[in-house]
C-alpha cells in the first residue's frame, strides 16, 4: 500500500497533508482526491481507509487543509462540538493537527441537497432541515459564541455598495445616492437587531447540507457560526442563492417552521405577519452581502462560478425591496445603477 502522493512541487501544504495522513495509518494516501471544494481557502480531499479499518471508519474518510492563517480550526472543532451536543449530524473528527490546519473527518457522502430537490420532495426534505434547524436553536446559550452585532452587520452589507456596485457595476455613488443607501441599511439593521437572538449556523443552505441514509440531512460549514437574529438561518435556507422557490411554497414553510418554533418555545415574533416581516429583512441583509460576496469572489480571488448566481440573489434583493416602503429606495438606487425602468409592485 503507497504511503506517499505524488504532488506538484508548488503545493506544499498537500505534500505535508499527506505525510501527516501518511503517519496515521488509517487511510491509502495513494487514493487521495478532490472532494470538493467552497468559497474559503478550505480544501478537501477523499481518502479510502485501509481495508482491515473500514468496517470500524467506513469506507472513505475526509481531509481538510484549512491553512491556519486564513482559516479558523479550533472555531471548527468548537461549533462541531455544539451542533453534535444538540443531536445534528456533522462529521465526526477522527485525527486531528490543528497547529498545522489538518483535520481527518468521517464523510457525510457528496449528495448534497441541491443536487437532490425537486419539487416533489423538496416539503419532506425541507422538514428535515427545519426540524435540524430547530435543533439547534434550541441548544442555544449566550455567550458561547461570538455575537451578530451591528459592526458585524455593517461589515457585511459594506460588501455591497464596495464590491457589487463599486466594483461589478462600475458606479460612484453621489452623496445623495450614499445616503438613501445608508438609510435603508439603518432600516434593515433595526429590524434584524430588534429580533431575539440564536445559535446561527450562518450559511445553511443547499450546498451545505448532505443526505444522509440516516440522520437526514448531514450539516457542513458551520465555522463561522455566531449568536445572532432568529430568523438569519430560515432566510438561508428558503431563500437560497443557489435553488429558487415559488413564493407560496416558502411561505408555507416558513409558517410551519413558526409552529414548530412557539411551540417548542424558540424566540420568534409571536405574530406570523410580523414574523415573516423579520424573515424578508434578514433575507434582504444575507442577500446584499452575498452579491458582494460573489462579485470579491470573482475579482479578488478569481473564482468566477458564483457569478452565475447573481441573477438569483438580484432578483430575490428586487422582489423584497419592492414590498416594503421603507426599502423602496433601493430598488430606485439599483434602477439607476442598472439603467432599468421602474417596475410596479406592492407595497405593504
Amino acid at each position: 500500500m503507497s504511503t506517499s502522493l505524488p504532488v506538484s512541487a508548488p503545493d506544499t501544504r498537500l505534500a505535508a497533508l499527506t505525510a501527516w495522513l501518511g503517519t496515521l495509518g488509517l487511510v491509502d494516501t495513494a487514493s487521495c482526491r478532490p472532494a470538493s471544494s467552497d468559497a474559503s481557502f478550505r480544501r478537501y480531499y477523499r481518502l479510502d481507509v485501509l481495508p482491515a479499518l473500514q468496517g470500524k471508519l467506513g469506507a472513505t474518510l475526509v481531509a481538510m487543509d484549512a491553512p491556519p492563517e486564513r482559516e479558523n480550526v479550533p472555531a471548527f472543532l468548537h461549533v462541531a462540538g455544539l451542533l453534535r451536543e444538540a443531536g445534528v449530524s456533522v462529521p465526526a473528527v477522527v485525527a486531528e493537527d490543528v497547529p498545522n490546519g489538518y483535520l481527518l473527518l468521517s464523510d457525510l457522502g457528496n449528495t448534497t441537497y441541491l443536487s437532490r430537490l425537486t419539487v416533489d420532495n423538496a416539503p419532506f426534505m425541507y422538514s428535515d432541515a427545519l426540524d435540524t434547524l430547530i435543533k439547534f436553536q434550541l441548544h442555544s446559550t449566550p455567550g458561547v459564541l461570538p455575537d451578530y452585532d451591528r459592526a458585524f452587520i455593517e461589515r457585511e452589507l459594506n460588501l455591497f455598495p464596495e464590491w457589487f456596485v463599486g466594483k461589478h457595476l462600475g458606479v460612484t455613488m453621489t452623496p445623495a445616492q450614499q445616503g438613501q443607501l445608508d438609510q435603508v441599511f439603518e432600516a434593515i439593521i433595526a429590524n434584524n437587531l430588534a429580533q431575539q437572538q440564536v445559535f446561527m449556523h450562518r450559511d445553511f443552505h443547499s450546498r451545505n447540507l448532505m443526505f444522509l441514509d440516516q440522520g437526514n440531512p448531514g450539516v457542513l460549514d458551520f465555522q463561522d457560526a455566531v449568536f445572532g437574529p432568529v430568523t438569519y438561518d430560515l432566510g438561508s435556507l428558503l431563500r437560497d442563492a443557489y435553488i429558487q422557490w415559488d413564493e407560496e411554497m416558502v411561505l408555507d414553510w416558513v409558517v410551519r417552521y413558526w409552529q414548530k418554533a412557539k411551540s417548542v418555545g424558540l424566540p420568534v415574533n409571536p405574530d406570523i405577519d410580523a414574523f415573516y416581516r423579520d424573515f424578508e429583512f434578514m433575507a434582504l441583509q444575507r442577500h446584499l452581502k452575498i452579491l458582494g460576496i460573489f462579485c470579491r469572489l470573482n475579482y479578488r480571488d478569481g473564482k468566477s462560478i458564483y457569478m452565475g448566481d447573481l441573477p438569483t440573489v438580484a432578483d430575490y434583493v428586487r422582489k423584497t425591496a419592492n414590498r416594503y416602503t421603507v426599502l423602496k429606495p433601493l430598488v430606485r438606487l439599483l434602477d439607476a445603477f442598472e439603467d432599468k425602468a421602474p417596475q410596479v409592485g406592492y407595497t405593504f
